[in-house]
């Protein structure tokens, strides 16, 4: 359980915007050292001037998560300024939508990774600096958080690479939070799964590499990216009511963190129909007009 934050060490990638960019005020707030991470550097550096007026000590890099060399460099980087972090926030993340079949090889490496390599090299570079902080000192307490999304237990269509990645996330995280209850009761883990809140993740192609912004998006894209901004943009719960379930869920350690758990209702029938060996559900049986909207779509192309 982490409650103790004031002169603690928080890591935050994505922290630009969104989830990460609220984590960070929150962090700010409570006088913990901020590592602030994003790929974009106007809105890094717009964050950093942000938490060091609000007093923190910051530490800023422009990092692709992607990059096993650039994260191991900020990994050298985070020890040296402040020693072993005791949060460490993997949030960064980019969207990708439209049928399966049609995304590039380019967009798949893009999106896993972002999704799911930036999350792997947080974990492997930061588990091991916790677990030793943890048997050089008692008092130590360390938790790293994931973020994956709603579409890490669901199977929404025309969402197939975004969804890719966020089961991995999830699978991944739930490992993590068991393979840490072997060897230490000090470090901790959680997996954030976000429905539909505004964020910026619905702009990802602001950071697309060359090779995927230069490809022609085809229809099913763009049907997939005008649903998923309007469904964000609408959402009620804000990135800053996400952030405090962040934190409340270190304070507790508990492991899953949704923002919308009315949503779990659409996980419950499909694990309901894995156990039973059925068909998958369909996903847009709570909101029939929905689904009917996106069929008519896409079998108009």
């Amino acid at each position: 359980m982490l409650k103790e934050l004031k002169g603690k060490t928080a890591v935050l990638t994505g922290a630009g915007s969104g989830f990460g960019l609220e984590c960070a005020r929150l962090g700010a707030q409570a006088g913990m050292n901020l590592v602030l991470v994003d790929v974009q550097a106007d809105a890094l550096q717009a964050a950093q001037q942000e938490c060091e007026a609000a007093g923190a000590k910051v530490l800023a890099r422009v990092v692709d998560v992607s990059n096993a060399e650039a994260m191991e460099e900020l990994a050298q980087a985070v020890q040296q300024t402040f020693g072993a972090p005791h949060f460490v926030f993997n949030n960064a993340g980019v969207g990708s939508g439209g049928l399966i079949w049609e995304n590039s090889v380019a967009e798949w490496d893009w999106v896993m990774g972002v999704n799911v390599w930036g999350v792997v090299h947080g974990v492997r570079l930061f588990t091991p600096m916790m677990l030793e902080a943890a048997k050089a000192d008692p008092a130590y307490r360390g938790h790293i958080v994931n973020t994956a999304s709603m579409a890490g237990l669901l199977t929404p269509p025309n969402m197939g690479v975004y969804n890719v990645t966020k089961h991995a996330v999830v699978s991944l995280t739930e490992t993590l939070y068991n393979d840490l209850k072997l060897v230490s009761d000090q470090v901790s883990a959680s997996v954030l799964c976000p429905y539909f809140v505004a964020t910026n993740i619905h702009k990802s192609d602001r950071n697309q590499p060359e090779a995927v912004a230069a490809k022609a998006k085809t229809q099913s894209q763009l049907i997939g990216e005008a649903m998923t901004e309007k469904a964000v943009t609408s959402g009620k719960v804000t990135a800053a009511d996400v952030a405090r379930f962040v934190f409340e869920a270190m304070a507790e350690d508990r492991f899953y963190i949704y923002s919308h758990p009315h949503a779990l209702g659409n996980a419950q029938s499909r694990f309901d129909a894995i156990v039973a060996g059925e068909n998958p559900p369909d996903p847009f049986a709570k909101r029939p007009e929905v689904g009917e909207q996106l069929k008519a779509a896409l079998r108009a192309l």
